[in-house]
């Protein structure tokens, strides 16, 4: 397992990684424009964690082939995940933290290590970025993401509330 910033070329695994997330569908253009957007932020980040995918019997491949995303076709990598992450800046306590913006493991691929090692890599970015610890917020319905974070000794400290503008639909 590699870990790389995510490139034009990833878009197609990427929306189908997403589709997983939040069960919606995702075209590929939209995926392209969210990379342009990362692309030009001065703050985010997006990661992927590929696997070859290899012509000989899924050699270097943690999935079976029926079961993989978008990109595996011979002699393409295979995403097993992908990590957004961006840097938040506390005025009330002149801190910084590393913010897990977006965790999505492929779902032939979890429990493989593969959402451990994102984390890792992002408490990792944050250590070097002088950041006092990492973060992130998850839907509550995500029970089994709950556990996991909990698991890698992370804690529930509040709630985040959130009003929607007139003329947003989502």
């Amino acid at each position: 397992m590699m870990i790389r910033k995510a490139v034009q070329e990833d878009a197609p695994a990427l929306a189908g990684l997403m589709e997983q997330l939040d069960g919606k569908s995702h075209s590929v253009r939209d995926l392209e424009l969210r990379l342009d957007f990362i692309r030009m932020s001065p703050i985010e980040e997006l990661f992927v964690c590929e696997s070859p995918a290899s012509s000989e019997e899924g050699e270097g491949s943690v999935l079976p082939e029926r079961e993989t995303n978008a990109t595996a076709r011979k002699g393409a990598p295979l995403l097993l995940g992908c990590l957004g992450f961006r840097l938040r800046e506390n005025i009330e306590d002149l801190t910084r933290y590393g913010e897990i913006s977006l965790l999505v493991t492929d779902k032939a691929a979890r429990r493989q290590g593969v959402g451990s090692r994102l984390m890792a890599f992002a408490e990792q970015m944050a250590a070097e970025r002088g950041c006092k610890g990492t973060w992130l917020v998850s839907g509550t319905a995500r029970e089994e993401a709950h556990r996991f974070y909990r698991e890698l000794g992370y804690e529930i400290t509040g709630y985040r509330f959130v009003k929607r503008g007139r003329g947003t639909e989502n």
